[in-house]
């Protein structure tokens, strides 16, 4: 897990550590040691770590303007033990939707696991942005059958179109208009 970066092809529109907006603004990498790991799996520094020992992320990109943001994952989603996404709402989220953020794009191809506890956290963030949307794209399809049966699906959209997107190839904005795209099709059904 050490070899996995963060997606970097972005880098030069945005860098989480510069923007003076972000949860992760002034922090600094080691490049020279392995600071953070999941269990006995090291993982490569650029991660950034919000308070869970098995979760961390990388905000990819945040566009104020349209108001949305691009998160990419990486670990185990352990709400049962560790409440994960409760450190996620408080030290990530709410900072994000103070800044104007309602559109959240989650990159899930490196969650290895969902473990659930309640779905209090996630409705409160689906309420809180309003007119809003969360996606998750790439999710492995274990994990997004951990999430539908807790029923966090209802506020999160995952699968079909999300999976196919070839996120990798498109620019901030591209993938947020595809995402967007689709979200608003599925909402007219």
């Amino acid at each position: 897990m050490h070899a996995i970066e963060p997606f970097y092809n972005w880098r030069h529109d945005y860098i989480s550590s510069e923007d003076e907006r972000s949860p992760f603004y002034g922090t600094q990498y080691n490049e020279f040691e392995f600071d953070k790991q999941v269990y006995n799996y090291l993982l490569h520094p650029q991660w950034d770590d919000f308070g869970s020992q098995t979760l961390y992320i990388k905000v990819l990109y945040a566009d104020y303007d349209l108001g949305y943001g691009i998160i990419e994952f990486i670990g185990e989603w352990n709400d049962a033990i560790y409440n994960d996404i409760m450190a996620l709402k408080r030290e990530v989220l709410d900072v994000m939707i103070d800044e104007g953020i309602n559109h959240f794009i989650l990159i899930g191809e490196n969650v290895l696991n969902f473990h659930t506890s309640d779905d209090s956290y996630y409705e409160e963030w689906f309420q809180e942005v309003e007119d809003g949307w969360i996606a998750g794209l790439h999710f492995r399809e274990h994990v997004i059958e951990e999430f539908q049966q807790q029923n966090i699906d209802y506020y999160i959209n995952f699968g079909g179109l999300l999976n196919e997107i070839p996120w990798r190839t498109l620019k901030p904005k591209q993938l947020y208009h595809h995402v967007n795209e689709y979200i608003q099709k599925r909402l007219a059904l």
